[in-house]
């Protein structure tokens, strides 16, 4: 009998913490399935919001990835703190899905993620996943009031600086506002092509492309970090020149179709390159921390505060 205990409670206590991750991996399935599948629907076959699922697919390789350090880390569970930011979570979520508001059912995730870290491991593990913690902001949609304050004027700007590129090397070009005109036919810069949504994309992107690099010099991190919107304005200006130059060579419904689709890849594509340039071009002239090697001192070498003796 004595025998048979002590494996007994071996058994329970391997089998209590695999009872605990199985219980939240159930309830987030029960909380956001729905939410991912109603997205699926709609908000994500939008042009706008496209880019959830894909964010979606990049979390779970996320944290599949890290699933491993995750489970060594110590258990040092904390109660006090965990508890009262996964009610937080709930409480977000439950308002989100009561009033059907998206941006909230979205953001209660990585509160709710954080909450049960803390609950089942502790702080280590919040360390371990920070980025998939923060890289959640990328599925939240953006504010409608947000998207229109700021549409606006993005529309212009870009019109603006696609006229002038295409009238400097010849093309026959003009703009009424937002409206292009060029050779027989008239583009207008719709709100997709404001390149605030595409922002946000790409922005998701290059934090990703960041987070891979693993580049640990605080210089190039941070410049990398800023040129990410300045990049992501500028693949955007690089996508309407192309949707014109393919209006005004192939015609209005090439312009239209298949390639206007098709010019979302050529966003991603250009983002990528410059990511690529910038992040290579840094790595050559920014030099690489010192490292400071300790030389151990010979055995026969005085110690320096040793007094003499008399």
């Amino acid at each position: 009998m004595s025998s048979v205990l002590p494996s007994r409670r071996g058994r329970t206590a391997v089998a209590l913490p695999d009872l605990a991750w199985l219980a939240a991996l159930v309830g987030f399935a029960v909380m956001y399935v729905p939410i991912y599948w109603a997205a699926s629907q709609g908000l994500w076959q939008s042009e706008e919001q496209g880019h959830g699922a894909i964010v979606l697919a990049v979390m779970g390789w996320l944290f599949w990835t890290l699933r491993h350090d995750i489970d060594k880390a110590p258990v040092q569970p904390l109660p006090l703190l965990g508890w009262p930011i996964f009610g937080l979570g709930l409480l977000i979520y439950f308002v989100g899905r009561v009033f059907n508001i998206s941006i909230l059912e979205f953001a209660s995730q990585p509160v709710v993620v954080a909450g049960v870290l803390l609950l089942l491991r502790g702080t280590t593990a919040i360390r371990l996943v920070w980025f998939p913690l923060i890289y959640f902001v990328f599925m939240i949609p953006l504010p409608g009031v947000l998207v229109d304050a700021i549409t606006g004027s993005l529309k212009g700007l870009i019109a603006n600086i696609v006229e002038s590129l295409l009238y400097l090397v010849g093309y026959p070009i003009a703009r009424s506002g937002v409206i292009l005109s060029i050779g027989p036919y008239q583009l207008q810069v719709a709100d997709a092509c404001s390149g605030l949504h595409s922002m946000f994309s790409l922005s998701a992107l290059g934090t990703l492309f960041m987070y891979l690099m693993g580049r640990k010099r605080k210089l190039h991190m941070g410049i990398m970090l800023a040129s990410i919107l300045p990049i992501a304005f500028v693949a955007n200006i690089i996508r309407v020149i192309t949707l014109v130059l393919v209006t005004y060579y192939l015609g209005d419904e090439a312009g239209q179709g298949f390639l206007h689709g098709a010019a979302g890849m050529v966003l991603m594509l250009v983002a990528l390159v410059f990511f690529f340039f910038i992040d290579m071009l840094l790595d050559k002239i920014i030099p690489a921390a010192p490292k400071v090697v300790k030389t151990p001192a010979p055995a026969d070498a005085p110690a320096e505060d040793t007094p003499a003796n008399p």
